[in-house]
């Protein structure tokens, strides 16, 4: 999407589709569009005022100027009440807008920034335009028809003068925008064309572009490491797995607090031989979310070139079955030594992790935060809303809350009760992969953190909201909702500006 901003007033352009605001306990017009009002004879006031449009969040109302003013339509869109304004407020109601304006098939939509006490400028400018292209994203697949058009194409910003804060924030959202909209596009591929080398390739062309340093090791390098873990899982497998690792500002790792972020690469599940009903398996393409939100927020912190060590771990494989694959009762042997014995194949995920928790330890990092689908006991518990999350320290836990605050991908903390441990003992190795149905998504977390030796670590097990998320104007209703890679990038950002 072409992004520019102009200094004219909203009523002189030609865009297709002009997009306007109004509070619900103010509902006067936002100063910059009452031009607008007056070149249409007060048409916008006059629906506000029959309380026809009462500003409340997500409402829309369409006029067709008829020849007044350039543009073809003008969408009044609502943002709720004025003292509850917050950024999100401002992302929804652009998403609603431009979802509204793209099913119009607009190819150029004018909006407006202008500013309010309770937020900056530059966060203002960053919600439009990282809604503006959350929203216009469409994952146009594989269909032999398809014409792989995108609407709208162009975003025009009208703003009172033009600032320094404006295209700050631009380029902020235009960012965060990125990192999602990557994660989605991988989450979306089919199976067959997103493997663990095809999404290690993706990882590489992305790197390439924003100047992130790539590793890449495979089979063979796994195996020197000792990566057990990762290798059982991918055994049965024709498709190799591979290790993917992403560096900001490795050549200033001895200066600069270091963080690494691991995202579980699961490119499909099957269940192994402890495996899904065919209802089960569907959508399991999407278990390689967690790498995702990792590359994903990757590529948004290298854009944003912020002053930190960060270093994201994609361990990728596939689960499936062969006479290769490993089974239940099985012993292996992760890269710190430990034994595990396999209870359910279907326990996947945490492996992958296992083995790249142990190898974050070589950054010697002030903290890790690993990001997964890895439990349906954490979709009963929360739905499609929030992601659970575990942390050992406040210090993180309070910087990743901030950080979900602020991008509203939602965080729920729950509890690393060390009762879970017992759930996870073995008569045959130093611990099972799984402790059974009670308190899932608890054991699955102690499981993990046998796994951890740094000063603060966090789990997010995001499995309920990988996909088809609870409603939201900037997120798409079916497929990859890119959960995770703003979140990260935040968490990133706010660390980075705290020093």
């Amino acid at each position: 999407m072409e992004i520019k901003t102009y200094t004219m007033p909203i009523a002189e352009s030609d865009a297709d589709v002009c997009l306007i605001y109004a509070f619900e306990d103010n509902p006067q017009l936002i100063d910059i569009t009452d031009n607008l009002d007056r070149v249409l004879n007060g048409a916008i006031r006059d629906v506000i005022a029959t309380g026809d449009f009462t500003g409340k969040s997500g409402q829309i109302t369409i006029f067709y100027p008829r020849g007044a003013v350039k543009t073809k339509r003008i969408i009044l869109v609502g943002l709720g009440k004025q003292d509850s304004l917050t950024p999100d407020s401002i992302r929804r109601a652009v998403g609603t807008g431009i979802r509204r304006a793209r099913e119009l098939k607009a190819g150029r939509v004018a909006t407006v920034i202008t500013s309010h006490p309770k937020i900056n400028p530059v966060d203002v400018a960053r919600a439009v335009v990282e809604a503006a292209l959350l929203s216009a994203y469409k994952y146009h697949g594989q269909k032999s028809d398809n014409t792989g058009e995108n609407f709208p194409t162009a975003l025009d910003i009208h703003v009172p003068v033009e600032t320094d804060d404006i295209q700050q924030g631009i380029k902020i959202g235009l960012a965060f925008a990125s990192g999602a909209i990557m994660s989605r596009d991988m989450v979306n591929l089919p199976p067959n064309i997103c493997t663990p080398i095809y999404i290690a390739s993706m990882a590489r062309n992305m790197a390439d572009g924003v100047g992130l340093k790539t590793q890449v090791f495979d089979r063979d390098t796994m195996d020197e490491l000792r990566m057990g873990a990762v290798l059982a899982v991918a055994q049965g497998s024709a498709n190799p797995p591979r290790f993917i690792i992403l560096e900001h500002n490795a050549d200033q790792a001895d200066t600069l607090d270091t963080v690494v972020l691991v995202g579980k690469g699961v490119t499909f599940d099957t269940g192994g031989y402890s495996i899904k009903t065919a209802e089960g398996m569907v959508g399991m393409k999407a278990d390689m979310s967690g790498a995702a939100a990792v590359i994903g927020a990757m590529q948004t912190i290298a854009m944003l070139n912020l002053p930190l060590h960060v270093v994201g771990l994609a361990p990728a494989a596939e689960n499936m079955i062969s006479s290769n694959a490993y089974r239940p009762q099985d012993v292996i042997t992760a890269s710190n030594g430990k034994t595990i014995e396999i209870i359910s194949t279907d326990a996947e995920g945490r492996l992958l992790l296992a083995d790249a928790l142990v190898y974050a330890n070589r950054y010697k990092p002030k903290a890790v935060v690993d990001i997964a689908t890895l439990t349906g006991a954490c979709v009963v518990a929360l739905g499609p809303v929030a992601a659970g999350f575990f942390c050992t320290d406040a210090a993180l836990r309070d910087k990743l809350l901030s950080a979900a605050d602020a991008t509203q991908e939602k965080l729920w903390e729950l509890p690393l009760f060390p009762e879970y441990k017992k759930a996870l003992e073995s008569d045959t190795a130093d611990l099972k992969n799984t402790g059974g149905r009670n308190g899932g998504v608890g054991t699955s977390a102690v499981f993990l953190q046998q796994f951890t030796d740094y000063p603060a670590w966090a789990h997010i097990d995001m499995a309920g909201v990988m996909s088809d998320v609870a409603d939201n104007p900037y997120v798409p209703p079916k497929g990859g909702s890119g959960y995770g890679a703003r979140l990260l990038a935040e968490f990133a950002k706010q660390w980075a500006e705290q020093k």
